[in-house]
C-alpha cells in the first residue's frame, strides 16, 4: 500500500470512528427515532447528510454499528484480562476478575454514552431496535452467565441469570444514570475522584456477590397486635 493510500484509509477510519462517537451520543440522548442523521453529520463536520451515507448505508446500519462497536469491544475482555476459572486458585481468579472489571470500567469511562445507549435501547419501542437489541446484546449476556457458571460461586445454577443481570446493572448503571447521580449527590460522577471511588466500590461489591453465600429468605413472622387473642 502506497503512502497516499495508507493516508486515505486512515482518514476514512478516523471519520468513521468520529461518526460512531457522535451517533453514540445522539442515540443515547434521543433514542433511535429521535436522533437525526443530519445532526450527527453536522456534529462530525461533514458537508451534508449524504456524506454520512458514504460510510453507512442508512440510519439502521449506523445504529447497529454503534451498538455492535461497544459490544464487540467488551466481549473479548474476559480473555485479555487473563480470566481463568479455577476452583483451586481463588486469589488468581479474584485478580483476574478485578483486571476484567478494570478493563470494562476503563472502556465505559472512554465511552460514557454507551451504557445509556444500551439502557435506552431496552426501552425503545421502535420495531427495528426491538429486533436488533436481543441479537446484539445476547452474546454479552450469555458470556456472563457462562463465566459465572464456572466461577465456583455458591449461587444455584437457576440463580445465575439473575446474578448476571444484577452485575450488569451494577457495572453499567453508574454510567447510565450519571446525570441522576449528579443531581442526587451534587458531585460530578465523571470526575477523577468519583470514578476511582466507584471503581473501588465496584470491585468490592462484585467480590462479595461472587464469594458470598446466598441464603433463602426466612418466612415472614406474624406480629400479634396488642390485645389480639393468642
Amino acid at each position: 500500500m502506497t503512502a497516499m493510500r495508507a493516508a486515505i484509509a486512515a482518514e476514512i477510519t478516523s471519520t468513521r470512528e468520529a461518526i460512531l462517537d457522535a451517533a453514540e451520543q445522539r442515540f443515547a440522548d434521543d433514542g433511535f427515532a429521535g436522533a437525526s442523521v443530519r445532526d450527527i453529520a453536522r456534529d462530525v463536520g461533514l458537508r451534508n447528510q449524504a456524506s454520512l451515507y458514504h460510510y453507512f448505508e442508512n440510519k439502521e446500519a449506523l445504529y447497529e454499528a454503534v451498538l455492535a462497536r461497544g459490544i464487540d469491544a467488551l466481549l473479548p475482555l474476559w480473555q485479555t484480562a487473563g480470566l481463568v476459572i479455577d476452583e483451586s486458585a481463588e486469589d488468581e481468579r479474584a485478580g483476574a476478575i478485578g483486571a476484567y472489571l478494570d478493563r470494562v470500567f476503563d472502556y465505559l469511562v472512554a465511552h460514557p454514552h454507551l451504557a445509556r445507549l444500551i439502557e435506552r435501547a431496552g426501552l425503545d419501542q421502535d420495531r427495528f431496535v426491538a429486533g436488533a437489541v436481543p441479537r446484539l446484546l445476547r452474546p454479552l449476556y450469555l458470556q456472563g452467565v457462562e463465566v459465572l457458571r464456572g466461577a465456583a460461586t455458591s449461587w444455584q445454577p437457576s440463580q445465575l441469570p439473575y446474578l448476571a443481570t444484577g452485575l450488569f446493572h451494577l457495572i453499567f448503571g453508574y454510567f447510565a444514570n450519571a446525570s441522576l447521580l449528579q443531581a442526587v449527590l451534587d458531585e460530578d460522577p465523571h470526575s477523577t475522584q468519583m470514578l476511582e471511588r466507584q471503581r473501588t466500590f465496584l470491585k468490592a461489591a462484585v467480590a462479595r456477590l461472587l464469594d458470598g453465600t446466598p441464603t433463602t429468605p426466612a418466612s415472614p413472622r406474624l406480629v400479634r397486635k396488642q390485645g389480639a387473642p393468642r
